[in-house]
């Protein structure tokens, strides 16, 4: 499985969770039951799929090693997207985080990735 997961949070909910030490999730996570998260070839994808059209967004990389058996590489529910995705059932320590980069928005309602996403 892949070293670095993505994860596409609100500023809001990314400046809670600088404060508290960990991300604890979206209101879709915590609906869910984990914190949703993609490889880089997956990101653009789901957010064409989850985020289209959110102008807040902060994309934030984490070293998946850190993460422990709380990572588990499950299919999508619900989609016919193939493949296995990251699902963390536990909060995101701010100590597995390796990047946390702003993803704006286009004029199109896509979102402009950083280049190291293919």
């Amino acid at each position: 499985m892949e070293d670095r997961i993505y994860t596409m949070v609100r500023e809001a909910d990314w400046r809670a969770a600088e404060a508290a030490g960990a991300y604890a999730g979206s209101a879709d996570d915590r609906r869910d039951g984990f914190l949703h998260f993609s490889t880089a070839a997956q990101l653009r994808g789901s957010a064409a799929k989850h985020r289209a059209g959110v102008a807040d967004l902060w994309l934030v990389e984490a070293d998946a090693k850190r993460l422990g058996d709380a990572l588990k590489w499950e299919a999508a529910s619900a989609s016919s997207r193939p493949g296995l995705f990251p699902h963390l059932y536990a909060t995101l320590p701010l100590s597995a985080v390796l990047s946390v980069t702003r993803l704006p928005l286009r004029a199109d309602g896509t979102h402009d990735f950083p280049a190291t996403i293919p």
